[in-house]
């Protein structure tokens, strides 16, 4: 169980056709661990990105004894452990145990649950949807047959401000005003039900799915992979379940920015991690804290900061930590680039320190994978050299530009930079 899997390889379907998967999903997890041009990787799930005070301390310990000392995190909330020994999954496995984070080896993958990360600190949103995240944690694992779920599989839970409803969810829980929440399994059905029925219903919809896909035999990972003959009975799922629910029509999927590095609610703060990546020493900074909450931005909340909270913006900023909304790094982020990784085409994190301050998110690829890449509009810097010549060749938005005019192209594919307070 512990031993690193090789990638996964698939059909690659032609245009119109159903993808078929002939393997099983090999994403990487806390216990599955990946082989890179830099050692392991291990991904570990935190539903809602929660982390307690004393995970915060067990996740720097096992970045700083087992590997390369700094902490990933991902467009979905989740931490990454990078540089790990090939011999170190015993280890990892018992550390991230002892702490909590490993509830269930056998659902460790599936537990993807974004949920928004301000909900209950700032007075916005309709329902602490934290609150549903931890629930439908502990029913995921309680489920035996969630464990069949892909490692990409997402749930997303959106309190009513639109922040995280847009990120891709293949079951999404929105709160309304009215008390009720609308959920979203997949894309072309909407249903209104009670709130107090929001996580059953979550997980009827993803069985659901994995009913469909097994009768499908495509091994189709998302709802949106499914061939069109095989889409789930999603309300049959719900009524089975004993979940009166509504259908609607399609709305727009709700929207509203993320929030700005700085001061959060009352007594809580919010900062983002350079780059996605915090080294050990800048994770323990956040403490004291009630609970730290990594959010899909790359950022972290911490919550229960204290009266003085905003005054402990300084320090942070001392440590290296984005504090400002018009840092010059804010909203960059960059997949791990070379050397970490054998395919992409440049060291696109040391290109990424280039970058000027804009409104616009802005992500830098090593190669046309684009991992990590945000949701929504963002300016795509994309390596483009080859293997012998990497370093100067680079495209913005599509438009070929010379390393030498990176910061420039950035910039004004960013936007006008945020006046200086």
């Amino acid at each position: 169980m512990l031993a690193a899997m090789p990638p996964t390889p698939h059909t690659t379907p032609e245009p119109g056709e159903t993808r078929i998967r002939d393997r099983g999903d090999a994403c990487p997890g806390a216990l599955r661990l990946h082989p890179a041009e830099d050692g392991r990787l291990a991904r570990l799930r935190l539903p809602a990105g929660r982390l307690t005070s004393r995970q915060v301390e067990a996740l720097a310990t096992a970045a700083e004894t087992l590997g390369d000392g700094r902490i990933s995190i991902t467009s979905r909330g989740n931490a990454e452990l990078r540089g790990l020994a090939d011999d170190c999954g015993a280890s990892l496995a018992a550390l991230l145990d002892e702490a909590d984070l490993l509830p269930s080896p056998t659902h460790e993958r599936v537990r993807n649950i974004v949920a928004s990360p301000a909900s209950g600190l700032d007075g916005l949103g309709h329902a602490d949807v934290q609150l549903w995240a931890r629930d439908l944690d502990a029913a995921l694992c309680a489920e035996p047959r969630a464990a069949a779920l892909s490692g990409r599989f997402l749930f997303v839970l959106d309190d009513g401000r639109g922040d995280v409803a847009g990120l891709g969810g293949d079951v999404k829980l929105i709160a309304d005003a009215d008390g009720t929440a609308v959920l979203w399994p997949g894309d072309r059905r909407v249903f209104r039900l009670a709130a107090d029925d929001a996580v059953r219903a979550a997980l009827a919809a993803a069985l659901a799915f994995l009913d469909a896909a097994d009768a499908a035999g495509t091994g189709a990972w998302r709802p949106r992979e499914l061939p069109v003959t095989h889409v789930p009975d999603w309300a049959g799922a719900l009524a089975a379940a004993g979940i009166a629910a509504e259908a609607l029509p399609v709305p727009p999927t709700p929207f509203s920015a993320p929030p700005g590095p700085g001061a959060l609610g009352d007594g809580h703060l919010y900062v983002l991690a350079p780059l996605g990546r915090l080294t050990a020493a800048q994770l323990r900074a956040l403490l004291p804290a009630d609970e730290v909450r990594f959010t899909p931005w790359r950022g972290a909340v911490v919550v229960g900061a204290g009266p003085g909270a905003a005054g402990r913006l300084g320090g942070l900023a001392a440590h290296g930590l984005i504090t400002r909304p018009d840092a010059p790094l804010a909203g960059v982020t960059a997949c791990t680039g070379r050397p970490g990784c054998a395919k992409s085409l440049a060291d696109v994190r040391a290109d990424a320190l280039l970058a000027l301050p804009g409104p616009l998110p802005v992500h830098f690829s090593g190669c046309e994978r684009r991992c990590g890449h945000p949701h929504g509009a963002w300016v795509d810097v994309l390596a483009t050299g080859t293997e012998n010549d990497s370093a100067d060749s680079y495209s913005v938005d599509d438009v070929p530009t010379p390393r030498t005019s990176l910061s420039e192209a950035v910039a004004a594919a960013r936007g006008p930079a945020t006046p200086t307070r």
